[in-house]
């Protein structure tokens, strides 16, 4: 865990602390960050409006009218100091089983019509990973991107996006950078990279990050008419951890046909995920806690 103090507090207009607790994503930073989340929100204090974990930083929105600003930074600060005191960091999640169809033909058409923007103007946004990160081919980056699970560090930016950090040694995870120039197109539920996050586009729009496929399953629905949508509209939670599994395009076509009539297509199960067990050793705590969805 990031050293308590090291933290960086600043204000945000009137309304808004910020807590930037590290320079850069780490597993460590954003577990801090959620920690400090959890134990804000459940101490329920009257004038608090958001609590918005990030990558590396916690933002809370707030009326002034209702709580001094100084009296909920010493409040955050306390609760700082007490995650930073924990011994075995733990925290109660969800384990996702995300079904994604890789190098697709759609996500491959829009991809060939802004070669003009791509690094790599010959292939597909595949085939360029596999060129970038020294693979022999297309299904060596499938097993490598879906052999590992993925942790959710934040959700923003568009409504119900998620932002990913593969649950591997850094030297081990996938970093690819973003598009010289953004796309104008992106097709919805693009499962897509940039940088050392991976994210899945939760509507059709402009975006730059590399795609590397389609998953059938709605992860935004503000009609909430599936049930797993019924106490938000919004899929994923910072703190998720997400496993992708390749299918082709049959099982594609049948999820894509059970999630819209309301079957019972999502595999989620709730976990206890340990940071240093994790640290300790990633790939076998992986392979347990993946083992979670099998047991189901």
């Amino acid at each position: 865990m990031p050293e308590q103090g090291t933290s960086r507090y600043s204000w945000g207009a009137d309304e808004h602390l910020v807590v930037q607790i590290a320079e850069e994503m780490t597993l460590a930073a954003n577990f801090t960050a959620m920690a400090m989340s959890t134990q804000l929100r459940e101490r329920d204090l009257a004038g608090v409006l958001d609590i918005c974990p990030a990558n590396a930083s916690l933002l809370i929105r707030f009326d002034p009218d209702r709580i001094e600003p100084a009296k909920l930074e010493s409040v955050v600060r306390d609760i700082e100091a007490v995650v930073a005191q924990q011994d075995q960091p733990t925290i109660r999640t969800r384990l996702l089983e995300i079904p994604v169809w890789y190098d697709d033909p759609f996500t491959r058409e829009v991809g060939a019509k802004f070669r003009d923007r791509h690094q790599r103007p010959e292939g597909s946004d595949v085939e360029y990973a596999v060129a970038e990160l020294g693979l022999d081919s297309v299904q060596e980056f499938i097993d490598r991107h879906s052999g590992s699970p993925w942790l959710v560090s934040m959700v923003g930016f568009v409504a119900g996006l998620p932002f990913m950090f593969q649950m591997v040694e850094r030297e081990r995870q996938i970093e690819l950078p973003k598009y010289l120039r953004p796309r104008t197109e992106t097709p919805k539920l693009t499962v897509g990279h940039g940088g050392c996050f991976a994210c899945i586009y939760s509507v059709k729009g402009a975006g730059g990050y590399q795609m590397f496929g389609l998953t059938p399953l709605p992860i935004f629905d503000p009609r909430q008419n599936h049930r797993i949508f019924r106490e938000s509209m919004v899929l994923f939670e910072p703190g998720d951890i997400v496993k992708f599994r390749p299918i082709d395009v049959d099982e594609y076509q049948h999820l894509e046909r059970a999630a819209e009539q309301g079957e019972d297509v999502y595999r989620t199960v709730e976990v206890d995920f340990a940071l240093n067990e994790f640290l300790a050793g990633p790939d076998e705590y992986n392979a347990r806690l993946l083992g979670a969805l099998d047991a189901r």
